[in-house]
């Protein structure tokens, strides 16, 4: 059995203009005070972390890793959410995504798609130079529109989506592959990888390629109303990553799981700081250790009331706390007798 690393945090949402959190430098020394052992770094800021040139320098990657190992961390994983959205976008999202790529490729589809691809192999390279085995990622989204049948979805729409969903993903999970590096899908609304069935659906599309992953968040699972605890039992072999986020369900008389359009502080799902959710984080975190899963528990903080600064600060300590350092034996073995094969036919009547 082994015990989950961690504390780890993940920097997107901290991320800014002002010292300390305008430089990885800035936000590892920051997130060491807090108590945090290692961060998820995102990928589609070159002024924090330069994936081009991580696939490219061992000595880069090797600078990133002494400068962070000089605060007590590790990298966790790179992130490319943005970029593995952008490999996948229906046109009725164009002008909203457009803004996540770089200024060359927007406007343009096709390339803003290509520049994607390019983006997720140079992060293949980059976690095999970082010696990571693990990566984080969102699939993009080809039936997202047409999640809720009305009208009525034509027959074979969706065996068409996740067709070509998977003709853009498998030679990207090929070069992963190559790397050493699984990747982990965060199962999120908006991606067409977002439960379950969709992740089955994607990996029969694969061919049930091996570095086809999850990246398990409980949070999104609370607002679709998923038991993500059965999930674990489920598909902890594909569990690879592991966002500890908090969230609650309060549904009234008004809304419920859609949300009525609301804003983030009205809706009856929403997403908040780690202990003031709903989320039962021991059951969750036995269960990890249950089916012996070896990687990162990572702070991923979205609240919509709490203050970030609040939030991660809470979080470390919060995540700590719930890590189960596994036993290294049984806790019976006091009373072992310690019998002989022959003293184990004897009880079973078998002696000769």
């Amino acid at each position: 059995m082994k015990t989950i690393k961690g504390p780890g945090i993940f920097l997107a949402q901290f991320a800014g203009k002002e010292p300390p959190f305008d430089s990885l430098d800035g936000l590892a020394g920051w997130a060491a005070s807090l108590g945090y052992k290692g961060v998820q770094i995102p990928t589609n800021d070159t002024g924090l972390f330069d994936l081009r040139l991580a696939a490219e320098s061992q000595g880069y990657c090797d600078d990133v890793r002494g400068m962070l190992a000089g605060h007590g961390l590790e990298v966790t994983e790179l992130s490319t959410h943005l970029q593995g959205q952008l490999l996948a976008v229906h046109p009725a999202y164009d002008t909203l995504f457009d803004g996540f790529a770089a200024p060359g490729v927007r406007g343009d589809p096709a390339a803003r798609r290509q520049w994607a691809h390019d983006q997720l192999l140079l992060a293949a390279q980059a976690s095999r130079r970082l010696e990571l085995t693990a990566h984080a990622t969102f699939s993009g989204a080809l039936a997202w529109p047409y999640l809720y049948p009305w009208p009525q979805r034509p027959a074979g729409l969706v065996e068409e989506a996740f067709a070509e969903l998977a003709r853009r993903w498998r030679p990207i999970l090929d070069a992963f592959d190559e790397a050493g590096v699984d990747v982990g899908y965060e199962l999120h609304p908006g991606e067409d990888l977002h439960d379950g069935l969709t992740f089955e659906r994607f990996l029969d599309a694969v061919g049930g390629h091996p570095r086809a992953n999850i990246l398990y968040d409980p949070s999104h699972f609370v607002l679709q109303q998923l038991d993500y605890l059965a999930f674990i039992d489920i598909y902890h072999e594909r569990i690879t990553s592991f966002h500890v986020k908090d969230a609650e369900f309060r549904p009234d008389g008004r809304q419920g799981v859609y949300g009525g359009y609301a804003g983030w502080t009205d809706r009856a799902g929403r997403f908040r700081s780690l202990g003031d959710g709903q989320v039962d984080f021991k059951a969750i975190f036995t269960k990890m250790a249950q089916y012996d899963y070896s990687g990162w528990a990572v702070l991923e903080w979205e609240c919509c009331l709490k203050h970030p600064e609040q939030g991660a600060a809470e979080g470390a300590p919060f995540i700590a706390d719930h890590i189960i350092r596994v036993a290294d034996r049984a806790f019976d073995d006091f009373a072992s007798s310690g019998a002989s094969r022959d003293q184990h036919r004897r009880l079973l009547g078998m002696a000769e």
